[in-house]
């Protein structure tokens, strides 16, 4: 829980979801204290103490080792966020919890999508669901089909105590921003937009991309000469003399069920 909007709102979801899903499971609220200046340390343990809710405070100071190794006016969040994680790895082993949720909405992973696309060259999100990369910890992210609109209305109207960050909150030029204003842009010349985008990222052809790893182009040629017996004959495949080169290639809440 960073007190964040959308950790608040995916706090309630999950809350309704413990009284009403046919699977038993225990939650617990966890901050990540990273000792940021100015930082209101009251307000997170009055609000969950308030409502009665289990929570976990870590006091971890990554602020400084993120203003230490990022040079000013790089982007923070990468360095910020992969930090949050590795204590939040951290603390669901140590209590033996078997799920962490983070607080990433709809816009979040098509942002992300594109982030990869334009300043990493890969065509990568952020799934619903992701088993760590040392394969003892499973993310969840319960708000990856909700707007961020429904989520910011959905925070207002609860009137949470919302915490600004005060790393991302002091870089205006960040990379996610200026995606975030591109994809506000193309709503308002095709609206929806960013709705057929993330559609696109759940129906995915690897035979029409160029990922080798993905779809078995080398095989090709073998099945169209096993399927040459059929009935209807398949459309030929355009040649190409570079593609049969051998060699080339081109936010947190852990939950546990009982």
């Amino acid at each position: 829980l960073s007190g964040g909007k959308d950790s608040y709102v995916m706090l309630d979801m999950l809350l309704s979801l413990q009284r009403s899903a046919p699977v038993d499971f225990e939650l617990v609220a966890v901050n990540l204290d990273q000792k940021q200046p100015d930082f209101p340390e009251h307000v997170l343990p009055d609000y969950l103490r308030g409502r009665g809710i289990p929570f976990d405070i870590i006091e971890q100071d990554t602020y400084s080792v993120v203003k230490r190794v990022i040079a000013e006016g790089r982007t923070m969040c990468g360095l910020c966020s992969r930090l949050r994680r590795g204590a939040l790895y951290t603390y669901a082993a140590r209590h033996g919890f078997t799920k962490i949720a983070l607080g990433h909405h709809r816009d979040d992973i098509v942002e992300t999508f594109f982030l990869n696309l334009f300043h990493g060259g890969r065509i990568k999100s952020m799934p619903a669901k992701l088993l760590s990369e040392d394969g003892r910890h499973v993310v969840i992210r319960p708000l990856a089909y909700c707007r961020e609109r429904d989520v910011a209305r959905l925070a207002r109207a609860n009137d949470y105590p919302i915490i600004p960050c005060n790393l991302c909150g002091s870089q205006s030029h960040l990379q996610r921003q200026a995606i975030k204003q591109m994809l506000s842009v193309w709503e308002q010349t095709w609206p929806d937009r960013t709705d057929v985008i993330f559609r696109a990222l759940q129906h995915v052809d690897p035979s029409q991309l160029l990922d080798r790893s993905l779809f078995d182009f080398a095989g090709l040629e073998q099945r169209r000469q096993s399927s040459s017996g059929d009935a209807t004959e398949a459309s030929p495949e355009p040649s190409c003399a570079v593609a049969e080169q051998a060699g080339r290639r081109p936010a947190g809440i852990p939950v546990r069920l009982r």
